[in-house]
């Protein structure tokens, strides 16, 4: 070893000590605003089905019809692979993981909807339908067959129908509460958002009620739902979106982007409204950047072009609903709706692709980074986090098993969890 060198200073102690407690309201702000990514499963959609449609067999009716679409349109893995543009060599593996998830868990968030799949009803038949919601999704749990997260979307905080948003959401709390407790899976989405106070009055709500049945402060959490312009530009040219997420209180999980009301809201005319316009590319980055850091997510929003109909109509509506969601992937949306059962095939199709085809690099880079191993690219921690992101979210959809990422990375799940939420704790790795 060289000669040791000497180590001097020239501010007193003091000085750490005191700038350390100037920022003691900045670190604490920070913690409270920006605690990162909560590290759980986010699901790669949301399905949504109107809350007098919705009946015990529903998710597996939407498995059903979507194999049925797969048997009919596109038996085999070529076939189907052909009409995607999915490389040969991961046709078969999509193709099969595709088909064991429509038999396992077709879908893995479902929204009963009350708004404007819903529509305005008597008072008497929303009041039945809610509750019945609520029976249903509570027995659902009790007997395995839910799907993973499952909640209403309520009608918006509008003067015209807010009391009855807000009734039908103490309907079906109640009826939850009633049969047992909340679900671990409830989800909750406030629709047609527009200003920050809309939110404050929806957590009002909310707290209103776990105090009325003595549950934990924060216990409810709720989507903040983007269809107006007023939600991503406020008046006074702020982001309101951002100043919504502060409203929650920590309670807001995700914000969707709602496709047609927002395209409507904008002056898009119908022939045009779609999740890749300009005008949702803008209010979804904003979305993005507002939620960066938060531990809020970001949904994009959904295709209205069904894939029914002849098999050449049934392709051209698979490659159209593929191809937006392997741009929404690409662009860090990792969660999208879907309006119909046909959809169900090609949302998993672009999203084992998008995880299967990234697997080897992904892996490879993140082992390099544990090893400190040189190579092509230099990678920072951030990037680690980024990594081991992609590979748990493919781990919790089926795109991935937790066998082979270990194969690759020689990184358990817990390894690749405390790398992709770092704050959760020190990291420890307990690969070599």
């Amino acid at each position: 070893m060289g000669q040791q060198e000497k180590v001097a200073t020239s501010l007193a102690g003091t000085v750490s000590e005191e700038i350390s407690a100037s920022l003691t309201a900045v670190d604490a702000e920070l913690a409270r605003r920006y605690p990162g990514d909560p590290g759980t499963r986010q699901p790669v959609h949301t399905v949504y089905v109107p809350g007098d449609v919705f009946a015990p067999g529903t998710l597996r009716s939407w498995g059903d019809q979507a194999l049925a679409a797969l048997d009919e349109h596109a038996p085999d893995a070529a076939s189907f692979a052909a009409v995607l543009g999915i490389p040969e060599e991961l046709a078969g593996p999509v193709h099969d993981r595709v088909r064991a998830k429509l038999e396992r868990e077709p879908v893995e968030d479902l929204r009963i909807d009350f708004e404007d799949g819903y529509g305005p009803r008597p008072d008497a038949e929303e009041d039945e339908a809610a509750a019945r919601a609520a029976r249903l999704v509570s027995e659902a749990y009790a007997n395995g067959t839910a799907a993973p997260y499952m909640g209403i979307r309520m009608k918006c905080m509008e003067a015209g129908v807010r009391d009855r948003g807000i009734r039908t959401t103490d309907v079906f709390l109640t009826g939850l509460m009633e049969a047992g407790g909340l679900p671990d899976g409830l989800v909750l989405t406030l629709p047609k958002v527009t200003y920050p106070e809309q939110v404050t009055a929806f957590v009002q709500l909310l707290e209103a009620f776990e105090k009325a049945h003595g549950l934990d402060a924060g216990r409810i959490g709720f989507e903040i739902q983007i269809e107006t312009s007023q939600s991503i530009l406020a008046a006074d040219g702020t982001a309101a979106v951002a100043r919504m997420i502060d409203a929650a209180r920590g309670r807001a999980t995700g914000l969707h982007y709602g496709t047609f009301d927002y395209s409507a809201c904008v002056g898009v005319s119908a022939a045009y409204q779609a999740s890749d316009h300009p005008a949702a590319d803008h209010a979804k980055a904003v979305m993005q950047v507002a939620a960066a850091g938060t531990g809020v997510r970001v949904s994009d929003g959904s295709t209205n072009v069904l894939p029914v109909g002849p098999t050449a109509q049934v392709h051209e509506a698979w490659r159209l609903h593929y191809g937006l969601t392997r741009r929404a992937l690409a662009r860090a949306y990792y969660q999208g709706w879907d309006m119909h059962p046909g959809h169900l095939p090609t949302r998993y199709a672009a999203v084992y692709a998008f995880y299967r085809e990234g697997l080897e690099p992904a892996a490879a880079r993140l082992a390099a980074y544990v090893a400190k191993a040189g190579g092509d690219v230099m990678d920072e921690p951030a990037t680690a986090k980024a990594l081991s992101g992609y590979l748990l979210r493919g781990i919790d959809c089926g795109a991935l098993d937790t066998a082979e990422v270990a194969r690759l990375t020689g990184l358990t799940r817990a390894d690749l969890d405390a790398f992709a939420s770092p704050r959760r704790g020190d990291l420890t790795v307990t690969a070599p």
